[in-house]
């Protein structure tokens, strides 16, 4: 099974995160956008996860695809630990309403409130809201447009990083 682009965590501690002063060095607004793919729960269809992967990086975004079955604390650590912009998860397994909004509590509770997180799947219509409210950015549904998602995702970070992207 071919993966896209798959990174193990950063382990060196000397790096320093760009959580520390996020947006506001000139380094940080010029460093590529760095987007973590993430298959939350027992979900076990990766298709559109590895689509989204590959049309970020074909976009010269970094990805990091974390793979099947992760918990929201995996996905909240992989986040903060590969200092991503943007957390992509994609669900069709229907828990949307229960894991969701907990990847979004664990972001928060390690202090990556900057994080754009984009969710996409099958998501009933009336469930969006909700989604929202937890703290996700937007839900793009069967069939949208790579490029569209890939715009998007420039503008929500060009605009939290106060740069162009």
């Amino acid at each position: 099974m071919e993966q896209v682009h798959t990174e193990s965590p950063r382990e060196d501690a000397a790096r320093q995160p760009r959580r520390q002063g996020a947006g506001h060095g000139t380094a940080d607004r010029r460093r590529a956008i760095r987007v973590l793919v993430a298959k939350p729960g027992m979900d076990r269809h990766d298709r559109g996860a590895k689509v989204i992967a590959r049309a970020y990086r074909d976009a010269g975004m970094e990805v990091i695809y974390t793979g099947l079955h992760q918990s929201p604390a995996q996905i909240a650590r992989a986040a903060l630990e590969e200092d991503v912009d943007v957390v992509a998860l994609s669900i069709l397994s229907g828990a949307h309403n229960t894991v969701i909004p907990r990847v979004c509590k664990e972001l928060r509770d390690l202090g990556l409130e900057d994080v754009v997180v984009l969710v996409g799947g099958v998501i009933p219509a009336e469930d969006v809201p909700g989604l929202l409210a937890a703290g996700v950015s937007r839900v793009f549904g069967p069939g949208s447009n790579t490029d569209d998602i890939v715009a998007y995702t420039r503008e929500q970070v060009r605009l939290r990083r106060g740069d162009l992207v």
